[in-house]
């Protein structure tokens, strides 16, 4: 299977923003304006201490100059891979748009502040959920879950606070490269990249198709 992207136009240096969460910024502002669903869907990939990679898809749920946000449950096999082994990749597959953008970088979680804050705005179905998901671990079946989530329901009655549990919260991922990618026809598309130097400024790189 093939398909040719058609022409939408080049990606050159001059089109740039400034810096990479200024650009990103206007590409994602781009998806909103495409109706695309869930624009802020991103694959995630970790590894393990001994380099044996996953990858799934989340949610972003922040950005900004220190990098991209999204939340988890910190025993789950992302959040125990990224918190051993603190590197990780980011894909946004806007392939409607024809354009990607890649991300590489380190690892760190987020204020407790800022998790706190995130969870409350949750659904409550949702915060419930958190507590009651032993996230990536295995169960004997479906009703051992639902068993989980109304005790829970039970805990913390009908309407009562529900905080985010100690094991819940938000990781960033601090980019070093953030690629933008244009699709382009006979496969020879646009790639720029933002790229971290040693020094901690930023360098724009055309990259080959």
């Amino acid at each position: 299977m093939r398909r040719d992207y058609s022409e939408r136009g080049p990606l050159l240096e001059t089109d740039l923003a400034p810096g990479w969460a200024a650009q990103f910024g206007r590409w994602f502002a781009d998806a909103l304006e495409f109706a695309l669903p869930e624009p802020n869907a991103m694959i995630v990939a970790t590894a393990d201490s001994t380099g044996r990679p996953s990858a799934r898809t989340v949610l972003l749920k922040a950005y900004d100059e220190r990098g991209f946000v999204f939340f988890t449950n910190y025993t789950s096999r992302k959040g125990t891979e990224a918190l051993a082994n603190p590197q990780a990749s980011i894909v946004f597959p806007w392939h409607p748009m024809q354009r990607q953008v890649l991300v590489g970088g380190t690892v760190e979680k987020v204020e407790r502040a800022e998790t706190e804050e995130y969870f409350a705005s949750r659904p409550r179905g949702s915060q419930l959920g958190a507590w009651a998901s032993p996230q990536s671990q295995v169960l004997p079946d479906r009703a051992t879950l639902d068993a989980g989530l109304d005790a829970v329901v039970e805990r913390f009655g009908a309407g009562g606070e529900v905080p985010p549990p100690p094991h819940w919260g938000g990781l960033r991922v601090i980019p070093e490269t953030v690629e933008f990618w244009q699709g382009r026809t006979s496969r020879l598309h646009d790639r720029l990249r933002f790229r971290r130097t040693d020094e901690g400024s930023w360098i724009v790189e055309r990259l080959a198709p």
